[in-house]
């Protein structure tokens, strides 16, 4: 009886492992529709979910939500002990002012109270005094990261005068410290001096502590500098593509911040599996990202400001969308028959508006092994703006952006033209939860309609979203990630940019 049971089961096995049929895909392609589209952004941007700040009750009862679809849909849980949700760690500190201050020694003798002189902005201050000696940078951001052993363990001074990020001017690199010259206007440095001192929320414990950021008024700054011999171009024309680093090793920089500090709190990721077809490439992973949260309100201490009576953040292109995008997926995914070759991990996470710290905690304790993850496909803003383009962030790092162009040119009924980053300057490749997994060596692909008047604003409504145009882009996501998860073999960086991206060098 064994053997013809044996023989059976191996001449259904090519059955199994066979290419979806056309009416397969059409079947689970048509499931994307606009309709479906506005009415998730409608529940995920409502009113009553308070713009999503991350900790809330708010974003606790958009986590459940998107679990049920997750459980609804036959996903497997990939959260922590048998859920959907894996929670990270939060701690809540308020920084007391009269006992914090950045002082200069040395060759130069300057001292910086907190609230008069600087203001602190983010980071993993340690308690007490700390101490490093001081690296001037200015000018701006190349693609090309800064040698790490030149700003590790240094405070950085940056005058960032030229435009970039701060992200892509620190890389790979530790510093010790920031200390961001700025002009900001009197009623918002006030603003910030008087928020320093109300609890603010950040990681109770990151795998690598970030640099304590402090906003230091630019006369002050300059004032310093006059000892050192160094000058400092403050035009906004300095856009040239060149940073200057500059040591000063006759000067070194104490600071220190006194904390209050409460625990006990967290915040939600929310993971489904859909687990490939092949015995073989089952072990390995497609993500689907885009982040659930969002400012919250003027209280939450992300930046939300009120607009007249309105004093909600709704979030609803930034990232309702982009979280509709992935709940989309899903579900078009789970009615393939067979389903893909490997398996796909759909993932929404929070924090992101506060630092990517969802996909940052995930990318540190992944629920899957990241050597087995060969994309990640991100989706943060894509319900507004063009008609008929989608701006694909990261296309030139990986063959990825050749698969995408193949994908969207055998799709032209999807009316959808997938375009490179018109925006390099911007340094939004640094910017979404992507960035995380691309830096622990995962290609990424990031679909993005670019901002807008409304963004981070309480006007970035549901009313505003063009859930016809979102659906496309959701249907092109579809066959591109059934693209990847076919594939015989995994997407491969382009070496240059693995080099740079991955292990940080130039």
């Amino acid at each position: 009886m064994a053997a013809p049971l044996r023989l059976t089961c191996l001449s259904l096995l090519p059955g199994l492992l066979a290419a979806q049929s056309p009416a397969s895909v059409r079947q689970a392609v048509s499931s994307i529709t606009a309709a479906d589209v506005i009415r998730r952004i409608g529940i995920l941007a409502d009113d009553s979910m308070l713009g999503r700040a991350t900790p809330s009750p708010q974003l606790d009862k958009v986590a459940a939500y998107i679990a049920g679809e997750f459980q609804r849909f036959g996903l497997k849980p990939g959260g922590d002990n048998g859920s959907y949700q894996q929670r990270y760690p939060l701690t809540s500190v308020a920084i007391v002012p009269e006992s914090s201050y950045v002082r200069l020694t040395g060759d130069v003798r300057a001292e910086w109270k907190l609230g008069r002189d600087a203001s602190y902005y983010r980071g993993q201050a340690r308690a007490g005094e700390s101490s490093a000696e001081m690296v001037v940078v200015s000018g701006t951001p190349t693609d090309r990261p800064v040698d790490p052993t030149k700003l590790n363990g240094k405070v950085l001074l940056y005058l960032g005068f030229g435009g970039g990020t701060l992200q892509q001017v620190i890389g790979k690199a530790q510093p010790a410290a920031i200390l961001f010259a700025t002009t900001l206007p009197e009623e918002e440095w006030q603003e910030r001096t008087a928020r320093q001192s109300r609890p603010a929320i950040q990681l109770a414990a990151p795998e690598a502590a970030s640099p304590p950021i402090f906003f230091i008024r630019l006369d002050r700054v300059l004032a310093a500098l006059s000892g050192t011999g160094i000058t400092v171009d403050t035009s906004a024309g300095t856009r040239n593509g060149s940073l200057r680093i500059r040591p000063v090793p006759g000067v070194l920089v104490h600071f220190a911040l006194r904390q209050l500090v409460s625990t006990g709190l967290s915040a939600p990721n929310v993971i489904g599996i859909l687990e490939g077809s092949d015995p073989r490439l089952k072990r390995e992973y497609v993500f689907f990202t885009g982040h659930m949260d969002h400012l919250g309100t003027p209280g939450s201490g992300e930046g939300c400001a009120a607009r007249g009576t309105d004093s909600i953040c709704n979030g609803a292109d930034d990232d309702a969308s982009g979280t509709t995008a992935v709940i989309e997926a899903a579900e078009a995914f789970v009615r393939l028959s067979p389903r893909s070759k490997r398996s796909l991990v759909f993932m929404t996470v929070s924090g992101e508006e506060r630092g990517l710290w969802g996909s940052s905690y995930y990318a540190n304790h992944p629920t899957v092994p990241l050597a087995n993850v060969v994309a990640d496909l991100n989706t943060d803003m894509v319900g507004r703006n063009w008609k008929d383009t989608i701006a694909v962030i990261g296309k030139e790092h990986s063959d990825l952006g050749a698969t995408l162009n193949r994908v969207g040119a055998a799709h032209p009924e999807l009316h959808m033209q997938p375009i490179d980053d018109i925006w390099p300057q911007e340094g939004f490749y640094f910017r979404s939860d992507h960035y995380n997994f691309a830096r622990k060596g995962v290609p990424i692909l990031f679909f993005f309609n670019g901002t807008h008047p409304d963004y981070h604003q309480v006007s970035d409504e549901v009313a505003k979203i063009d859930a016809e145009k979102e659906a496309r882009i959701i249907q092109l996501v579809f066959y591109l990630g059934l693209e990847i998860a076919n594939a015989a073999k995994r997407p491969q960086w382009n070496p240059d940019s693995f080099r740079r991206i991955v292990q940080g060098q130039n």
